[in-house]
Protein backbone atom coordinates (compact mmCIF):
# COMPACT_ATOMS: atom_id res chain seq x y z
CA UNK A 1 0.00 0.00 0.00
CA UNK A 2 1.24 3.52 -0.71
CA UNK A 3 2.15 5.77 2.03
CA UNK A 4 0.95 9.95 2.07
CA UNK A 5 4.56 10.23 1.34
CA UNK A 6 4.72 8.29 -1.84
CA UNK A 7 1.26 8.98 -3.05
CA UNK A 8 2.64 12.48 -2.84
CA UNK A 9 6.04 12.03 -4.71
CA UNK A 10 4.00 9.95 -7.36
CA UNK A 11 1.27 12.97 -7.98
CA UNK A 12 2.00 15.13 -10.81
CA UNK A 13 4.56 17.65 -10.11
CA UNK A 14 3.62 20.65 -13.06
CA UNK A 15 0.58 22.70 -12.73
CA UNK A 16 -2.86 21.76 -13.30
CA UNK A 17 -5.38 22.72 -16.27
CA UNK A 18 -4.67 26.39 -16.92
CA UNK A 19 -4.99 29.03 -20.12
CA UNK A 20 -2.46 30.35 -21.33
CA UNK A 21 -3.09 33.18 -23.70
CA UNK A 22 -0.68 34.61 -26.22
CA UNK A 23 0.76 37.67 -25.31
CA UNK A 24 3.83 37.99 -27.45
CA UNK A 25 4.42 36.44 -30.63
CA UNK A 26 8.34 36.21 -32.34
CA UNK A 27 8.17 34.96 -36.13
CA UNK A 28 8.48 36.13 -39.78
CA UNK A 29 9.03 38.98 -41.05
CA UNK A 30 8.68 41.22 -37.73
CA UNK A 31 11.07 38.19 -35.68
CA UNK A 32 13.35 40.36 -34.46
CA UNK A 33 11.08 43.31 -33.13
CA UNK A 34 10.62 43.69 -29.77
CA UNK A 35 14.39 41.98 -29.32
CA UNK A 36 17.37 44.17 -28.34
CA UNK A 37 21.02 43.46 -29.75
CA UNK A 38 23.78 43.26 -27.28
CA UNK A 39 26.59 45.02 -28.67
CA UNK A 40 29.40 44.25 -27.00
CA UNK A 41 32.16 41.58 -26.81
CA UNK A 42 31.01 38.17 -24.68
CA UNK A 43 32.42 39.64 -20.93
CA UNK A 44 29.75 37.38 -19.79
CA UNK A 45 31.29 33.71 -20.58
CA UNK A 46 34.93 34.40 -21.72
CA UNK A 47 33.42 33.46 -25.41
CA UNK A 48 35.70 34.25 -28.13
CA UNK A 49 33.08 36.63 -29.77
CA UNK A 50 32.14 40.14 -30.25
CA UNK A 51 28.10 40.10 -30.28
CA UNK A 52 27.62 42.44 -32.56
CA UNK A 53 25.02 45.24 -32.83
CA UNK A 54 21.54 44.41 -35.24
CA UNK A 55 23.39 47.27 -37.81
CA UNK A 56 26.47 45.22 -38.40
CA UNK A 57 24.31 42.48 -37.48
CA UNK A 58 21.85 42.74 -40.56
CA UNK A 59 24.73 44.02 -42.49
CA UNK A 60 26.87 40.68 -42.47
CA UNK A 61 23.80 38.43 -42.54
CA UNK A 62 24.30 36.93 -38.89
CA UNK A 63 20.98 37.81 -38.36
CA UNK A 64 17.63 37.59 -40.63
CA UNK A 65 14.55 36.36 -41.69
CA UNK A 66 15.08 33.88 -44.87
CA UNK A 67 12.82 33.09 -47.71
CA UNK A 68 10.47 30.34 -45.74
CA UNK A 69 10.28 33.23 -43.20
CA UNK A 70 12.13 31.53 -40.42
CA UNK A 71 14.53 33.75 -38.27
CA UNK A 72 18.33 33.07 -38.98
CA UNK A 73 20.73 33.84 -36.18
CA UNK A 74 24.83 32.64 -36.88
CA UNK A 75 28.37 32.69 -36.28
CA UNK A 76 30.22 34.63 -38.88
CA UNK A 77 32.02 31.96 -41.45
CA UNK A 78 33.25 34.25 -43.58
CA UNK A 79 35.92 35.91 -42.17
CA UNK A 80 39.41 35.04 -41.90
CA UNK A 81 39.94 35.80 -37.94
CA UNK A 82 43.96 36.51 -37.28
CA UNK A 83 45.19 34.85 -33.75
CA UNK A 84 44.58 36.79 -30.67
CA UNK A 85 41.24 38.33 -31.79
CA UNK A 86 37.20 37.32 -31.91
CA UNK A 87 34.63 36.12 -34.47
CA UNK A 88 31.78 37.92 -34.85
CA UNK A 89 28.43 36.49 -33.59
CA UNK A 90 25.02 37.30 -31.75
CA UNK A 91 23.26 37.92 -28.48
CA UNK A 92 19.44 39.09 -28.44
CA UNK A 93 17.34 39.53 -25.71
CA UNK A 94 13.78 40.62 -25.55
CA UNK A 95 13.02 43.85 -24.10
CA UNK A 96 10.34 42.33 -22.27
CA UNK A 97 10.55 40.31 -18.59
CA UNK A 98 7.76 37.79 -18.35
CA UNK A 99 6.26 37.33 -15.04
CA UNK A 100 5.35 33.91 -12.87
CA UNK A 101 2.26 32.30 -14.69
CA UNK A 102 4.34 32.44 -18.15
CA UNK A 103 4.53 30.11 -20.60
CA UNK A 104 7.53 30.34 -23.74
CA UNK A 105 7.35 28.04 -26.53
CA UNK A 106 10.51 28.14 -29.22
CA UNK A 107 10.07 26.08 -32.77
CA UNK A 108 13.33 25.19 -34.24
CA UNK A 109 14.71 23.93 -37.56
CA UNK A 110 18.00 24.05 -36.41
CA UNK A 111 20.29 24.48 -33.69
CA UNK A 112 24.36 25.60 -33.82
CA UNK A 113 26.49 23.19 -33.31
CA UNK A 114 30.02 22.07 -33.53
CA UNK A 115 33.91 22.27 -31.92
CA UNK A 116 33.92 25.55 -30.10
CA UNK A 117 30.22 25.85 -30.61
CA UNK A 118 28.19 27.36 -27.73
CA UNK A 119 24.73 27.85 -28.40
CA UNK A 120 21.83 28.67 -25.83
CA UNK A 121 17.99 29.80 -25.50
CA UNK A 122 17.68 31.07 -21.94
CA UNK A 123 16.14 33.54 -19.71
CA UNK A 124 17.51 35.83 -17.03
CA UNK A 125 16.38 38.28 -13.79
CA UNK A 126 16.78 41.55 -14.04
CA UNK A 127 19.32 41.25 -11.69
CA UNK A 128 21.27 38.47 -11.11
CA UNK A 129 21.64 35.56 -9.80
CA UNK A 130 19.47 36.92 -7.45
CA UNK A 131 16.26 36.34 -9.60
CA UNK A 132 17.75 33.77 -11.14
CA UNK A 133 18.67 31.98 -14.58
CA UNK A 134 16.56 29.31 -16.52
CA UNK A 135 18.42 27.36 -18.83
CA UNK A 136 16.29 26.07 -21.71
CA UNK A 137 18.54 24.54 -24.29
CA UNK A 138 21.88 24.79 -24.08
CA UNK A 139 25.11 22.45 -25.09
CA UNK A 140 28.98 22.46 -26.63
CA UNK A 141 30.97 21.45 -29.02
CA UNK A 142 30.11 17.98 -30.50
CA UNK A 143 27.24 16.79 -27.33
CA UNK A 144 24.56 14.97 -28.85
CA UNK A 145 21.93 15.59 -26.10
CA UNK A 146 20.95 18.74 -24.37
CA UNK A 147 21.38 20.21 -20.82
CA UNK A 148 18.40 22.06 -18.52
CA UNK A 149 19.53 24.03 -15.69
CA UNK A 150 18.70 26.38 -13.51
CA UNK A 151 21.10 29.46 -11.97
CA UNK A 152 20.21 30.89 -8.66
CA UNK A 153 21.35 32.20 -5.18
CA UNK A 154 22.16 29.71 -2.07
CA UNK A 155 19.12 27.78 -0.97
CA UNK A 156 17.37 26.52 -3.96
CA UNK A 157 17.77 23.03 -4.90
CA UNK A 158 17.04 20.12 -7.65
CA UNK A 159 14.19 17.48 -6.24
CA UNK A 160 14.03 14.89 -8.83
CA UNK A 161 9.87 14.30 -9.28
CA UNK A 162 8.82 10.42 -10.31
CA UNK A 163 7.11 12.66 -13.80
CA UNK A 164 10.51 13.64 -15.24
CA UNK A 165 11.69 12.00 -17.74
CA UNK A 166 15.42 13.68 -18.20
CA UNK A 167 18.36 12.75 -15.71
CA UNK A 168 19.13 15.11 -12.89
CA UNK A 169 22.77 15.27 -13.03
CA UNK A 170 24.09 17.90 -10.29
CA UNK A 171 21.27 19.18 -7.70
CA UNK A 172 22.47 22.83 -6.22
CA UNK A 173 21.23 25.56 -8.40
CA UNK A 174 23.58 28.13 -6.54
CA UNK A 175 27.10 26.30 -8.32
CA UNK A 176 28.93 27.60 -11.09
CA UNK A 177 27.07 24.57 -12.89
CA UNK A 178 23.88 25.09 -11.39
CA UNK A 179 20.98 22.58 -11.05
CA UNK A 180 21.10 20.80 -14.34
CA UNK A 181 19.05 17.97 -16.01
CA UNK A 182 19.84 15.76 -19.28
CA UNK A 183 17.65 15.96 -21.84
CA UNK A 184 17.40 11.32 -22.48
CA UNK A 185 14.82 11.93 -25.59
CA UNK A 186 16.99 11.56 -28.91
CA UNK A 187 17.83 13.96 -31.23
CA UNK A 188 17.61 17.15 -28.98
CA UNK A 189 20.76 18.55 -29.56
CA UNK A 190 23.63 18.54 -32.41
CA UNK A 191 23.26 17.05 -36.19
CA UNK A 192 20.64 14.56 -35.01
CA UNK A 193 18.57 17.48 -34.35
CA UNK A 194 18.50 18.73 -37.73
CA UNK A 195 18.53 15.88 -39.37
CA UNK A 196 14.76 14.41 -37.67
CA UNK A 197 13.50 17.57 -38.78
CA UNK A 198 14.13 20.24 -35.73
CA UNK A 199 11.86 20.08 -32.81
CA UNK A 200 9.69 21.95 -30.14
CA UNK A 201 10.61 23.25 -26.58
CA UNK A 202 7.89 24.83 -24.09
CA UNK A 203 8.83 26.10 -20.73
CA UNK A 204 6.54 26.66 -17.75
CA UNK A 205 7.14 29.15 -15.61
CA UNK A 206 4.39 28.73 -12.56
CA UNK A 207 4.27 29.46 -8.85
CA UNK A 208 4.60 25.39 -8.47
CA UNK A 209 7.91 25.69 -10.30
CA UNK A 210 9.96 25.46 -13.61
CA UNK A 211 8.61 22.71 -16.02
CA UNK A 212 10.61 22.20 -19.01
CA UNK A 213 9.46 20.21 -22.13
CA UNK A 214 11.05 18.94 -25.70
CA UNK A 215 9.67 17.06 -28.37
CA UNK A 216 11.49 16.10 -31.85
CA UNK A 217 9.42 17.29 -34.83
CA UNK A 218 7.73 13.66 -35.04
CA UNK A 219 6.47 14.29 -31.28
CA UNK A 220 5.37 17.37 -31.26
CA UNK A 221 1.65 17.68 -29.51
CA UNK A 222 -1.06 18.94 -32.05
CA UNK A 223 -2.70 20.89 -29.54
CA UNK A 224 0.51 22.80 -30.48
CA UNK A 225 0.65 22.36 -33.94
CA UNK A 226 -2.68 23.68 -34.44
CA UNK A 227 -3.46 26.83 -32.18
CA UNK A 228 -1.32 29.93 -31.84
CA UNK A 229 -3.34 31.37 -29.24
CA UNK A 230 -3.37 29.65 -26.54
CA UNK A 231 -1.88 26.76 -24.62
CA UNK A 232 -2.66 24.36 -21.72
CA UNK A 233 0.67 22.62 -20.51
CA UNK A 234 -1.47 19.80 -18.69
CA UNK A 235 -2.70 18.34 -21.65
CA UNK A 236 1.95 17.67 -22.17
CA UNK A 237 2.60 14.55 -20.37
CA UNK A 238 5.61 14.68 -18.37
CA UNK A 239 8.25 17.65 -18.26
CA UNK A 240 11.97 16.32 -19.88
CA UNK A 241 12.56 18.63 -16.39
CA UNK A 242 11.23 19.29 -13.30
CA UNK A 243 11.97 22.14 -10.84
CA UNK A 244 9.01 22.31 -8.04
CA UNK A 245 9.01 24.78 -6.06
CA UNK A 246 9.16 23.04 -2.68
CA UNK A 247 12.72 22.76 -2.80
CA UNK A 248 13.48 26.21 -5.10
CA UNK A 249 10.23 28.91 -3.87
CA UNK A 250 10.01 30.95 -7.12
CA UNK A 251 8.98 33.66 -5.23
CA UNK A 252 12.32 33.71 -3.11
CA UNK A 253 14.53 32.97 -6.20
CA UNK A 254 12.77 34.07 -9.05
CA UNK A 255 11.95 37.52 -10.84
CA UNK A 256 10.08 38.14 -14.30
CA UNK A 257 12.65 36.18 -16.90
CA UNK A 258 13.81 37.94 -20.18
CA UNK A 259 14.51 35.50 -23.01
CA UNK A 260 17.71 35.42 -24.97
CA UNK A 261 19.17 33.35 -27.89
CA UNK A 262 23.16 33.64 -28.22
CA UNK A 263 26.06 31.82 -29.26
CA UNK A 264 29.12 32.06 -28.00
CA UNK A 265 32.90 30.14 -28.64
CA UNK A 266 35.11 28.23 -26.49
CA UNK A 267 34.72 30.75 -23.49
CA UNK A 268 34.10 29.10 -19.73
CA UNK A 269 32.38 25.95 -20.78
CA UNK A 270 33.07 25.23 -24.71
CA UNK A 271 36.92 26.16 -23.95
CA UNK A 272 37.22 24.03 -21.12
CA UNK A 273 40.39 21.95 -22.09
CA UNK A 274 38.31 18.73 -20.01
CA UNK A 275 35.20 19.42 -22.18
CA UNK A 276 36.61 20.43 -25.31
CA UNK A 277 38.84 16.96 -25.36
CA UNK A 278 36.27 14.67 -24.73
CA UNK A 279 34.26 15.41 -27.73
CA UNK A 280 36.42 17.07 -30.21
CA UNK A 281 40.42 17.50 -30.40
CA UNK A 282 41.92 15.62 -27.52
CA UNK A 283 45.43 17.52 -27.82
CA UNK A 284 44.07 20.18 -28.68
CA UNK A 285 43.23 23.74 -28.10
CA UNK A 286 39.53 25.05 -28.60
CA UNK A 287 40.78 28.86 -29.84
CA UNK A 288 43.99 27.56 -31.74
CA UNK A 289 41.86 24.63 -33.24
CA UNK A 290 38.52 27.12 -34.64
CA UNK A 291 38.23 30.69 -34.20
CA UNK A 292 41.48 31.72 -35.58
CA UNK A 293 41.56 30.91 -39.20
CA UNK A 294 38.70 30.64 -41.91
CA UNK A 295 35.17 30.55 -40.73
CA UNK A 296 34.07 27.51 -42.94
CA UNK A 297 33.80 25.17 -43.06
CA UNK A 298 34.41 25.04 -39.31
CA UNK A 299 31.31 27.40 -38.41
CA UNK A 300 28.53 26.67 -41.58
CA UNK A 301 26.48 24.97 -38.98
CA UNK A 302 26.95 27.25 -36.31
CA UNK A 303 23.41 28.53 -36.90
CA UNK A 304 19.63 28.86 -34.92
CA UNK A 305 16.66 28.71 -37.81
CA UNK A 306 13.76 29.32 -35.45
CA UNK A 307 9.72 29.17 -36.92
CA UNK A 308 8.78 31.16 -34.01
CA UNK A 309 9.06 31.96 -30.14
CA UNK A 310 6.29 33.00 -28.48
CA UNK A 311 4.92 33.74 -24.66
CA UNK A 312 2.01 32.86 -23.25
CA UNK A 313 0.53 34.10 -19.88
CA UNK A 314 -2.68 33.54 -17.56
CA UNK A 315 -4.81 36.35 -17.00
CA UNK A 316 -2.91 38.14 -14.42
CA UNK A 317 0.59 37.57 -15.58
CA UNK A 318 -0.28 39.12 -18.92
CA UNK A 319 -0.55 42.78 -16.85
CA UNK A 320 2.50 42.23 -14.80
CA UNK A 321 4.88 41.95 -18.01
CA UNK A 322 8.09 44.38 -17.68
CA UNK A 323 9.10 46.19 -20.66
CA UNK A 324 10.26 47.35 -23.09
CA UNK A 325 13.64 47.82 -21.55
CA UNK A 326 15.84 50.28 -23.80
CA UNK A 327 19.01 49.10 -25.97
CA UNK A 328 22.32 49.53 -24.84
CA UNK A 329 23.93 48.02 -27.88
CA UNK A 330 27.03 49.96 -28.92
CA UNK A 331 29.52 47.75 -30.79
CA UNK A 332 30.27 48.22 -34.28
CA UNK A 333 33.13 45.91 -34.74
CA UNK A 334 33.84 43.80 -37.44
CA UNK A 335 35.65 39.82 -37.07
CA UNK A 336 39.09 40.04 -36.44
CA UNK A 337 38.86 42.77 -34.43
CA UNK A 338 39.57 43.43 -30.88
CA UNK A 339 37.47 43.30 -27.85
CA UNK A 340 35.31 46.28 -26.81
CA UNK A 341 35.32 47.45 -23.17
CA UNK A 342 31.96 48.85 -22.41
CA UNK A 343 29.70 46.35 -20.75
CA UNK A 344 26.52 46.45 -20.86
CA UNK A 345 24.69 43.49 -18.88
CA UNK A 346 24.32 42.17 -15.90
CA UNK A 347 23.45 38.79 -16.74
CA UNK A 348 26.62 36.70 -15.98
CA UNK A 349 25.99 32.95 -18.01
CA UNK A 350 28.26 31.11 -16.44
CA UNK A 351 28.81 27.11 -17.22
CA UNK A 352 30.35 24.44 -15.57
CA UNK A 353 33.89 23.54 -14.84
CA UNK A 354 32.73 20.27 -13.49
CA UNK A 355 31.04 19.13 -17.17
CA UNK A 356 33.72 15.97 -17.67
CA UNK A 357 32.11 14.25 -14.25
CA UNK A 358 28.40 14.90 -15.15
CA UNK A 359 28.89 13.20 -18.02
CA UNK A 360 30.18 10.39 -16.62
CA UNK A 361 27.55 10.61 -14.33
CA UNK A 362 24.87 11.11 -16.97
CA UNK A 363 26.75 7.77 -18.25
CA UNK A 364 26.29 5.82 -15.35
CA UNK A 365 22.50 6.66 -14.70
CA UNK A 366 21.75 5.53 -17.60
CA UNK A 367 23.13 2.03 -17.18
CA UNK A 368 21.17 1.87 -14.09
Amino acid sequence: MKGPFLTLLLASSFSATTAYNLVRDYSGQNFFSGWNFYGNYDNLTSGDVIFVNQTNATADHLAYVNSAGHAIIKVDNTTNVPYNYKRNSVRIETQDYFPVGSVWIIDLLHLPYGCSVWPAFWTSGQTWPQQGEIDIIEGVNLMTYNQMALHTTAGCTKTTPADQTGTSTQVDCSTGQGCTVAETKPNSFGAAFAQAGGGVWATQFESSGIYIWFWSRANVPASINASSNSVDPSTWGNPSAAYPSTSCSMAQFFGAQQLIVDITLCGDWAGLNSTYHATCNPNGICYNDNVMGPGSPTYDNAYFEIDYIRAYATGAASTGIIGPTPSTSSSSTKSGSAPGTTSTSVGVHFRPSMFALGCLLFSFLLFL
